[in-house]
């Protein structure tokens, strides 16, 4: 393994220096590895020049444009640390990241730059794009670009994770997470991937390990301003796409004639609906395979391309390269075959904790085991599948619910775009379930419908499962990852039970 991953980045360029490493196809921007290499170097001596030192962590907002990967290299060379932050953080959020990362630095992007006018927070501020910084990259010289000794240790990035139970915490991820899980991609299924897509925002750990992928394999990262579901489909064909993070959305497009015109290899598809699998693999003429991952891991599991006989079973597959996992009860015991228990991790390259929290570092870290609070169940031939987070689980009379079940079966119905559910307080059982539904464009939200989800629902679910409060929002709130915002989601009233349709009393509270 290289010592860093600006290393890896050198060691290709030593036998691909004309290779494309990456098309950056909205600005029309192309880069070969030998380009990435020198411009990398331009780009650290630039930071060293406004004082970046080793150790130094740097907050970076920055869309998808080539600035943030060369910003990311660089910082690695320096021996620093990137803050990667969210585009569409809010003054508050950015604010966060900055002062609990302890960030001396922010690299920003000249059209997000309104946002410091309502933030309070102070680092020494670069804008990309402006005079100014046009300015020092015409004069930042590759020759001055600090020789620092960096190891495969040494921390890279402080990751924030997407905050769904609170603030956000930032996991530290050293050259080694980035260079594991960017091996484990590129190598797991033995195959060639010359061009690898990625769409979702680089402030996401996606973008970044896609990348290493990339280089692993000596091809080209081809990257998209921003996720479009209406437009996934045409550019896995016209940009040629072999590797994909595939989004679920994109099957509810309207079918198009370049659907199947792709030569993908493999499309990792993560949480999708086990019913919509084969759909996915048939109307795309690709094999589609689940993965299971999260910040704090890298690559957790994924299902080989070769088990056809698991298409639409919802499994997350087997455990991956470098990693062992268990299944275990609240007092830490291994639970038996196909019985429920928190997932837990370990392995080389993962995350050392979370910055400046060793409370909840030692309880992620307890007993040498990461702890994922992930409910899983694993099956005899070593199958996983995930049943819910061990904290979204909603308990009525007695009987535990996992949210992310009923989610998914109501989600399979076709008028519906997005379900989140919360639990309500109740008198009598403890807890009731409470569904948020957001619905696809020509469909209404009335009693009508709410009969037809609590049928299709009470088909599929046992009775116990089936909501008995439902409301209709227009959009869901997000994480910065884009997750459903649950937290905003139950502080949006008090009593959860007004604005609701009650199926047991048949009304609108």
């Amino acid at each position: 393994m290289p010592q860093s991953v600006p290393a890896l980045l050198d060691e290709a360029v030593r036998d691909s220096p004309d290779q494309m490493l990456w098309d950056f196809f909205d600005d029309g921007t192309q880069t070969t590895y030998a380009q990435g290499q020198h411009d990398s170097r331009r780009m650290a001596a630039l930071l060293a020049e406004l004082g970046v030192r080793r150790g130094d962590k740097v907050a970076v907002m920055l869309p998808n444009v080539c600035e943030m990967p060369l910003v990311w290299l660089a910082l690695g060379r320096l021996g620093a640390v990137m803050v990667p932050v969210n585009t569409r953080y809010s003054p508050r959020e950015l604010d966060y990241a900055v002062t609990n990362a302890g960030a001396a630095f922010l690299v920003i992007h000249q059209e997000l730059a309104d946002i410091l006018k309502a933030a309070t927070v102070t680092p020494t501020v670069v804008v990309v794009g402006s005079e100014d910084w046009a300015d020092r990259w015409q004069r930042a010289d590759a020759q001055d670009c600090p020789q620092v000794t960096v190891g495969c240790d040494d921390l890279l990035n402080i990751q924030y994770t997407s905050g769904t139970t609170g603030l956000p915490k930032g996991c530290l991820l050293s050259h080694r997470y980035w260079l594991t899980i960017g091996m484990v991609n590129a190598w797991r299924d033995g195959q060639r991937f010359g061009r690898v897509l990625a769409t979702t925002p680089f402030s996401y750990m996606d973008p970044q390990w896609l990348l290493l992928m990339a280089i692993y394999q000596r091809g080209t990262l081809v990257v998209g301003r921003k996720q479009s579901a209406s437009k996934f489909s045409h550019w896995l064909s016209a940009h040629r796409i072999n590797f994909c993070l595939f989004p679920e959305a994109a099957l509810k497009q309207p079918p198009a004639a370049h659907d199947a015109d792709n030569p993908v290899v493999r499309a990792n598809i993560y949480g999708v609906r086990a019913s919509a699998h084969r759909e996915i693999e048939a109307r795309y003429g690709l094999v589609a395979r689940e993965a299971f991952g999260m910040t704090e891991i890298g690559s957790g599991m994924y299902m080989p391309l070769e088990a056809d006989d698991m298409i639409g079973s919802g499994s997350c597959g087997i455990a991956a390269p470098f990693r062992e996992t268990k299944i275990v009860d609240d007092a830490g015991r291994e639970v038996p075959t196909g019985e429920v228990g928190e997932l837990l991790v370990r392995g080389p390259g993962m995350a050392a904790g979370y910055f400046d929290n060793p409370k909840a570092s030692a309880e992620l870290l307890a007993g040498g085991w990461l702890h994922t609070g992930d409910l899983f169940r694993k099956d005899a031939q070593g199958y996983h599948y995930i049943v819910g987070r061990k904290k979204d689980m909603i308990r009525r009379s007695g009987e535990n619910i996992a949210c992310r079940e009923v989610e998914g079966v109501l989600r399979d119905m076709e008028a519906i775009e997005e379900v989140a559910l919360i639990a309500v307080p109740d008198a009598l059982r403890g807890e009731e379930v409470k569904a948020f539904i957001s619905l696809q464009k020509g469909a209404t939200g009335d009693v009508d419908l709410i009969g037809k989800i609590i049928e299709y629902a009470g088909d599929r679910l046992a009775s116990f499962k089936v909501p008995r409060y439902f409301e209709f929002i227009e959009t869901m709130p997000r994480t910065t990852s884009f997750k459903v915002a649950k937290t905003e989601l139950a502080k949006t009233r008090e009593d959860h039970r007004i604005g609701a349709f009650d199926r047991v009393e048949h009304l609108w509270r």
